[in-house]
């Protein structure tokens, strides 16, 4: 039996000759595409205005390849972590927050990472395999529709920060966003949208040759060599020095915001000499700072500053007229918070 086309992998044009070399007129390609990513459907035959016999023609020749809900749970905050299942049986995990400002989408970009931070859950993951940009999208959509149905709510922002690195799986990661941004997908605004990167400097520089629309946020986590080489390897080949380059590069490219994301762990990298390194890091990059609580994982023996720590900590930073935010945990009683996705199956509870 011949293997079956993923029809999501095809563009539009691509999808067109597709259905006229099988008699059909151009119109009925629109038709699909539409019920393909604007509609998200979930089945061929969910597509209400096209010939049953032209669906059973799609359900014999192409696979949706969608992704389920495969678990759910519910924060007392209000946070969703879902365990979403591929069409391979694969598991990633993202996340819904919402908040009195906005209501965002935590996706995951990747089964698995090859980077090892020793500080993330997924970190201690094999990286398995890299998602498929339509991968990407239904995750946005899933959450999406959890928005509504759980909180009345729509989903304002996305942010590539669950499991993976966004820049190992580039092309992906990119299609999803033009398709989630696309007037044909779901119109979102590229503003709306952050990509998370632990720092691959050659990557980052292509992001502004590609003259992206999009957010960029380093995961920092320390503005010293010696410090950053210990929980984050990938910065042995991606120094700071390079990495600040770089950001400098891709924001003459693009005007786009740079987020410096830093947790601050407790007697690692939290005085005022820590707050100085990252002030001299910083300074001349067009960007804000998010202190970040560090929520505990039980690979890590890390734990997260004191509340007096952090305030200096962000006193020195706002003395040099830097924008400081103090990033608090949420969905961290599900494993749901920054650093603990890790695909891991766990009971459904209900809302």
């Amino acid at each position: 039996m011949e293997k079956k086309v993923a029809i999501r992998n095809l563009s539009f044009e691509q999808l067109k000759a597709e259905m006229l070399a099988a008699g059909e007129p151009a119109f009925r390609a629109k038709q699909v595409y539409e019920w393909i990513w604007k509609k998200a459907a979930r089945s061929f035959d969910a597509m209400g205005n096209v010939p049953k016999t032209t669906r059973e023609w799609l359900s014999e020749k192409f696979s949706l390849q969608i992704v389920t809900t495969a678990e759910a749970q519910y924060s007392s905050d209000r946070t969703i972590k879902s365990s979403f299942q591929l069409h391979d049986n694969n598991l990633v995990e993202g996340v819904l927050i919402p908040t009195r400002e906005r209501v965002t989408a935590c996706v995951s970009s990747q089964v698995g990472c090859s980077l090892t931070c020793s500080f993330c859950a997924t970190g201690y993951m094999d990286r398995k395999r890299n998602l498929e940009s339509f991968e990407i999208y239904d995750q946005v959509v899933l959450i999406r529709d959890q928005a509504q149905e759980k909180y009345g709510q729509a989903l304002t922002n996305i942010v590539y920060m669950g499991m993976g690195e966004p820049l190992l799986n580039y092309a992906n990661v990119l299609k999803s966003i033009e398709q989630i941004t696309s007037p044909e997908g779901l119109g979102m605004s590229p503003r709306r949208i952050t990509v998370s990167t632990a720092g691959i400097a050659k990557m980052i520089q292509k992001l502004g040759d590609d003259q992206v629309k999009f957010n960029l946020a380093l995961s920092l986590h320390a503005a010293n060599d010696t410090k950053r080489n210990q929980i984050m390897p990938i910065n042995e080949s991606n120094t700071l020095q390079v990495l600040k380059a770089a950001l400098l590069y891709f924001f003459e490219k693009t005007g786009n915001e740079i987020t410096l994301e830093y947790i601050v762990f407790n007697k690692f990298n939290d005085t005022l000499e820590d707050a100085r390194e990252l002030y001299e890091f910083a300074k001349g990059i067009p960007c804000k700072i998010n202190l970040i609580e560090y929520n505990p994982i039980a690979q890590s023996s890390f734990v997260n500053a004191e509340a007096d720590a952090i305030a200096k900590f962000s006193a020195f930073l706002e003395s040099k007229r830097m924008i400081v935010n103090i990033r608090r945990s949420r969905g961290r009683d599900i494993d749901a918070a920054c650093g603990q996705l890790a695909g891991k199956k766990a009971p459904v509870v209900d809302a």
